[in-house]
C-alpha cells in the first residue's frame, strides 16, 4: 500500500524552501483561510486540479457584503472553467456598461462577451453548492488562533497543511502573519449600498459621476437593483448622495428597500508579493482595485485558476508572475477611474469625449475586459486619444 505523509516534518523539507511540496501535489492538502467567494472558488479549483482543500472561516453561511455585484466577463470565463454556470443560477446577463454625468452619457458594448449581475448572498450559495458538490471540507465557525509553518489551530482543531492560502479579505491574517507586507495604497473610499424592489431602467450597469463620489446602479434580478455610492467622505449614505443625483432620486421614488444599508472601505493596494514558500493570497488579502472599475470579483476567480496551476506544478512563482500579470489593466483603470474622480475637469472631459466617440469607449471597455491586451496600445493611439481629448 502507498504511504501518504500527513505533515511537512515528515516530507523533511527545510523550513523556508522556495517549494515544499511534492512534485504530485495530490498527496497534498490545501487549507484555505477565509469562506467568501475568493475563498471558496479557489478551494473549487483546487478540486479540479485533484487536490483535496479544507476551507476554514469564523463566519457561518449565508454571508452577504457589500458589493457591486456585477461580474465581468473575464470573471464569467473562469468560473466557467471550473465548472460554474451563472447563467444557470438565473443571474441576469449584462453586455456593455454606461457612464452618465451631469450632462453627458456614454455606452458601450462588451466584445462578443457577457457579464452577469448577481445578488452576493445568492454568488455565495451558489460557489459553496458547487464546492460541496466538488469534494471541499468547510469548517464554518471555526475562528483560526494560531498559524505556523506547518499548521493552522482553531479552538477545536489543529490542520496539517502543503498549501496554505489566505483568502481573508482586506486585514488578512494570513497576509500578516507571512509578512506580506502592502507596498502602495491609495487612500481610502467608502461604499455603502443597498437595494430597491423596482423593474431595472437600463439593461447593462451604470455609473453616475459628480463631483467627489459616483453611484453605482446594478440590475439584479428582475424587480430588483442594486445602488451603491463610492466617495472619499465616511458619512456620505446614500440618502444624502442621492441629492446630487436627482434623475436617480426620482427613479426611487416610492421604490421599497429590500436590504440593509451596509458599508466597507476600497482603495487601491499592491503588494510586493503574494506568496512566500507555501504561503499563497488570494482575493482582497491579495492587494485590491477601487471598486469603482467592478474588477473585484472578477479578479479573485481568476486568480484562483492561476493559483490551483501553481500548486499543481509544485511552484508559487508561477502564481505570483500570473497575479501580476492578472492585475495590470485593473491597476491602470483604478488610476484612471481615481484620477477622473478627483478632477471635475479630466471627468467632464472624458465622458464627454467617450460620448462623441463611442468607438473609442468600445475599444477600452475591449481592454478592460481583457479582450485586447494592454500591450496592443500604440504610442500613436495615446497621442490621437490626447488631441481628442484637450479637443473634447
Amino acid at each position: 500500500m502507498l504511504y501518504i505523509p500527513r505533515t511537512l516534518q515528515e516530507y523533511n523539507f527545510p523550513k523556508n524552501a522556495g517549494i515544499l511540496c511534492l512534485p504530485v501535489t495530490k498527496r497534498g492538502e490545501v487549507i484555505i483561510i477565509g469562506g467568501g467567494p475568493a475563498g471558496i472558488v479557489a478551494a473549487i479549483a483546487a478540486r479540479r486540479f485533484g487536490l483535496r482543500a479544507t476551507v476554514l472561516d469564523a463566519r457561518k453561511p449565508p454571508i452577504d457584503k457589500p458589493c457591486g455585484e456585477g461580474i465581468l466577463p473575464q470573471g464569467v470565463a473562469a468560473l466557467r472553467q471550473i465548472g460554474v454556470s451563472l447563467r444557470q443560477a438565473g443571474a441576469l446577463p449584462f453586455r456593455g456598461i454606461r457612464f452618465v454625468d451631469e450632462e453627458h452619457y456614454t455606452k458601450a458594448d462588451f466584445a462578443g462577451a457577457t457579464g452577469y449581475s448577481i445578488r452576493r448572498v445568492k454568488l455565495h450559495q451558489l460557489l459553496l453548492d458547487h464546492a460541496t458538490e466538488a469534494g471541499v471540507e468547510f469548517h464554518w465557525g471555526a475562528r483560526v488562533t494560531q498559524i505556523d509553518e506547518s499548521a493552522v489551530a482553531t479552538a477545536k482543531e489543529n490542520f496539517t497543511y502543503c498549501w496554505l492560502i489566505g483568502a481573508d479579505g482586506q486585514n488578512s491574517l494570513v497576509r500578516k502573519w507571512a509578512g506580506l507586507e502592502t507596498r502602495v495604497a491609495t487612500e481610502k473610499r467608502y461604499g455603502f449600498c443597498t437595494h430597491f424592489r423596482l423593474p431595472p431602467w437600463s439593461d447593462v450597469p451604470e455609473v453616475h459621476w459628480t463631483h467627489g463620489c459616483q453611484i453605482f446602479v446594478t440590475p439584479v434580478m428582475a424587480e430588483q437593483v442594486g445602488i451603491a455610492v463610492i466617495s472619499r467622505d465616511p458619512g456620505l449614505r446614500l440618502e444624502r448622495a442621492l441629492e446630487r443625483f436627482p434623475a436617480i432620486a426620482k427613479k426611487l421614488l416610492g421604490a421599497a428597500r429590500t436590504t440593509r444599508e451596509s458599508g466597507d472601505t476600497t482603495r487601491l493596494r499592491i503588494l510586493p508579493a503574494v506568496t512566500r514558500g507555501r504561503v499563497a493570497l488570494i482575493g482582497d488579502a491579495s492587494g485590491t482595485v477601487d471598486a469603482v472599475t467592478g474588477h473585484g470579483l472578477s479578479l479573485s476567480f481568476q486568480q484562483a485558476i492561476a493559483l490551483a496551476e501553481a500548486m499543481t506544478a509544485g511552484n508559487l512563482t508561477h502564481y505570483q508572475t500570473a497575479h501580476k500579470k492578472i492585475a495590470t489593466v485593473p491597476i491602470a483603470m483604478t488610476r484612471l477611474m481615481l484620477l477622473m474622480d478627483r478632477s471635475e475637469w479630466i471627468r467632464s472631459r472624458t465622458i464627454r469625449l467617450l460620448e462623441k466617440s463611442p468607438g473609442l469607449f468600445a475599444r477600452m471597455l475591449e481592454i478592460h475586459t481583457e479582450a485586447t491586451p494592454l500591450s496592443s496600445v500604440r504610442v500613436a493611439d495615446i497621442a490621437d486619444f490626447g488631441w481628442k481629448f484637450l479637443r473634447a
